[in-house]
């Protein structure tokens, strides 16, 4: 897989349309072209503690942030200066554990009531799983990426977690 995008969200609380930063990784003929970031102000807007206690986001952070219909323009604007079709599912986003990440996308378009357009989600937490076995202790992000020689130091920050997907998805999908 040589034409892909990497993302990663963090949210605020335990709704996943709670949205409140996105990494976005752009990955044109097997090379990291370009990324963006943005905080985001979460729908609903409120920080659980142990979501602040895993990426040290709160509040204060994203309440002049823009909304995601704002943000997600932005990054839509970036990735299709790179590819023009991806809405009708020929570049695929990738996550690691994509179950949330597609579900918190699915979720904040639906908070907005926005039409979802049919996103192709590819999972590094499934392939790794695959392609690794009981090899790894576990198959968390900075596990997985470790063992592609990437190393993830600022895990929990959506953009790092991007890069290191985007390592990952480079290596073994």
């Amino acid at each position: 897989m040589n034409n892909f995008v990497a993302i990663d969200f963090e949210t605020a609380n335990s709704k996943r349309s709670s949205v409140c930063s996105v990494g976005i990784v752009i990955v044109q003929n097997g090379e990291i072209v370009d990324s963006f970031y943005s905080l985001i102000h979460p729908v609903p807007n409120y920080y659980a503690s142990f979501c602040q206690e895993v990426h040290g986001l709160n509040r204060c952070d994203t309440d002049n942030a823009p909304s995601f219909p704002e943000v997600w323009t932005q990054a839509m604007r970036k990735v299709e200066q790179y590819f023009h079709y991806m809405s009708d599912g020929e570049v695929p986003f990738v996550a690691h554990n994509a179950r949330f990440d597609e579900g918190c996308l699915r979720a904040v378009f639906a908070a907005y009531e926005l039409a979802y357009p049919q996103y192709i989600f590819k999972d590094t937490l499934y392939a790794s799983r695959r392609h690794f076995g009981n090899s790894l202790e576990n198959h968390q992000l900075h596990t997985v990426s470790a063992a592609c020689g990437y190393d993830l130091t600022n895990h929990h920050h959506a953009l790092a977690d991007a890069e290191a997907c985007a390592w990952i998805a480079k290596h073994i999908l």
